[in-house]
C-alpha cells in the first residue's frame, strides 16, 4: 500500500469512529449509493462479474441499515425495513435481468433517504454546536 493510500485508509477510519450516528448513517448511504452507479455502469458495460460484486457490496450495506433499525420506534422503522427489503429484492431482479434500471430506481431510493439523513444530520450538528455556544 502507498502512503497515499494508508493516509486515506487513517483518515477514513478516524472519519467514520468519531462521526455521530446520523453522519454514520449519511456515509452508509454514501458508500450503498457508490457501489451502485459503479454496477449499473459495469452492467451496462458488460462486466457482470463487477456488476455482481458492487450490487452484494451494496447489499451488505443495506443490511446492515436494516439490522440497525429499531423497531420500537413504530412506523418510521418500519417503513425504513419495507424500503431495505424492497431495495434488496430489486436488486436481486437487476441481476437475474440484467437490468441496469433497477439499479437505478434503488439508487434514486437511497439518495432520497440520504438527503433526509443529511438534514437531520445537519440539524443535530446545529443543536450540538448550539449547545456548546450555550455553556
Amino acid at each position: 500500500m502507498n502512503d497515499y493510500a494508508t493516509v486515506k485508509q487513517a483518515y477514513t477510519e478516524s472519519s467514520v469512529m468519531t462521526a455521530p450516528p446520523e453522519k454514520l448513517v449519511v456515509m452508509l448511504y454514501e458508500g450503498a449509493i457508490r457501489f451502485l452507479r459503479q454496477s449499473a455502469v459495469a452492467m451496462r458495460a458488460g462486466n457482470r462479474e463487477v456488476s455482481v460484486n458492487r450490487i452484494h457490496r451494496a447489499e451488505a450495506i443495506i443490511d446492515e441499515l436494516n439490522l440497525s433499525l429499531d423497531m420500537t420506534q413504530g412506523q418510521i422503522a418500519t417503513g425504513l425495513r419495507s424500503i431495505y427489503l424492497f431495495s434488496k429484492r430489486h436488486l436481486s431482479e437487476a441481476i437475474v435481468e440484467r437490468d441496469p434500471q433497477r439499479i437505478d430506481e434503488v439508487i434514486r431510493l437511497l439518495s432520497e433517504l440520504r438527503e433526509a439523513w443529511q438534514q437531520i444530520a445537519g440539524q443535530a450538528a446545529a443543536a450540538s454546536d448550539a449547545a456548546a455556544a450555550a455553556s
